[in-house]
This record gives structure tokens, sequence and C-alpha cells, in this order.
């Protein structure tokens, strides 16, 4: 009888490496693989970061993706629904991706809520050390339910969605995140230049030549 489960690796499967590196891999791309894993509440400016992120690295020559919560749901995640089980889950499930990508030697960035520390402290622990950079986007609930994008502020508040983050659900903030960005007090670009300065800063990303404060 097997004794494994769902999420345990059967005993006849076996992890295969290739004939190309992930050290040569990024020798090629010119930068580190790596996964930045912006957690906020929703409204917290996580997506919008993420792409400006993402389009300056990419402006760069970087190899970068994002990889957005909703998104993923479209697809991967189609099937999880938003109880704490399926939250896990879905957290889960992305960090494998994540970790795929950052073995390609490419900057995965995610953009999901992810409420839970213990859940991302396990997406953490997929990934090498350093691999891993957690990204506070912080704004305030009050500024969050201010901005309401999508209007799901509003209909938590009258109780047609269940489990909202923030209102009927809990956020679990990091408690020792590589980088804080607070989106309440900065605009998007400086926001954007905080995130690709701890890259540069961190041995991530090598600074242009030449570059000046703008």
């Amino acid at each position: 009888m097997s004794t494994t489960t769902a999420l345990d690796t059967p005993l006849n499967i076996f992890w295969h490496a290739g004939e190309v590196t992930r050290a040569g891999r990024e020798a090629a791309h010119g930068h580190r693989g790596a996964t930045l894993w912006f957690t906020g509440l929703s409204g917290s400016g996580k997506s919008t970061l993420a792409r400006a992120v993402e389009s300056e690295l990419f402006r760069r020559g970087a190899r970068v993706y994002v990889l957005d919560g909703d998104n993923v749901r479209h697809g991967l995640n189609k099937d999880l629904g938003f109880g704490p089980k399926d939250r896990t889950e879905n957290i889960r499930r992305i960090g494998e991706v994540a970790k795929l990508f950052t073995d390609f030697g490419a900057i995965a960035i995610t953009a999901f809520i992810s409420p839970y520390r213990e859940d991302r402290e396990t997406v953490r622990a997929l990934l090498a050390p350093g691999d891993f950079v957690e990204v506070f986007v912080y704004a305030d609930l009050d500024t969050c339910e201010a901005r309401d994008p999508k209007g799901l502020y509003a209909k938590a508040r009258r109780g047609e969605i269940p489990e909202f983050t923030g209102i009927s659900a809990p956020y679990e903030p990091p408690l020792e995140p590589e980088l804080v960005v607070n989106t309440a007090r900065q605009d998007l670009r400086a926001c954007t230049r905080q995130v690709i300065a701890y890259l540069e800063e961190n041995g991530y990303l090598a600074a242009p030549s030449g570059a000046t404060e703008a």
C-alpha cells in the first residue's frame, strides 16, 4: 500500500537535471534569477507596481514575468475558491511555478494577497536562500478601501463577498520582509525605483553604467 499523500512525491518519480545549468542561464541573461513575492491587501497596488517593475526590468533587458493573482485563477488555479484551504493551495501552486521561473534564471514577480504568513514561508522554503524576496506592498485599509479599483470592498461590506481579506478574513503582514514599499506615501515611480534599487544593491541586477539618480 502506498504511504504517499497527494502532496508527496511518489517514490518512482525523480528530478532530472538538464545539461544547461542555472548559472549558465544567468550568465546569458546578465542577471540573477529570483522570485519577487509582492504581498499586501487588495487595492494596495501590488499588480500596478508589479507591472511597472516588470516594464523597467524588461527595458533593461531582463528576463522577467509577472504572475498575477487574477490571471492565474483564469487557468492554472481556476478550480480553487477563496476559503483558507484553497488559498493555501493557490499559493503552493504558484510557488512551484515561481520556483521553475527562478531556476530558468528569470525574475518572477508575483502579485498575490497571500494573506497567511505560513503559506508565504512555505514558498520561501521551496527556494534556495536569497531566491525569495518578500516585498510588502503596504497601504492602510482605509486607503485600499478608498481606492477600491474593482469595487470589491463595497461588495464585501454588503456581505456579497464572503471571506474577503481585510474585512471578513485576516491578513497577516510580513514580520521581516526584505522590502517594504509604502504606496500610500510614494507615487508609482518612486515605488518602482525602490524595488529596482534593492535588486541592484543586493546583487540581483547590475546597476547601469553611468547611472544617476533621476
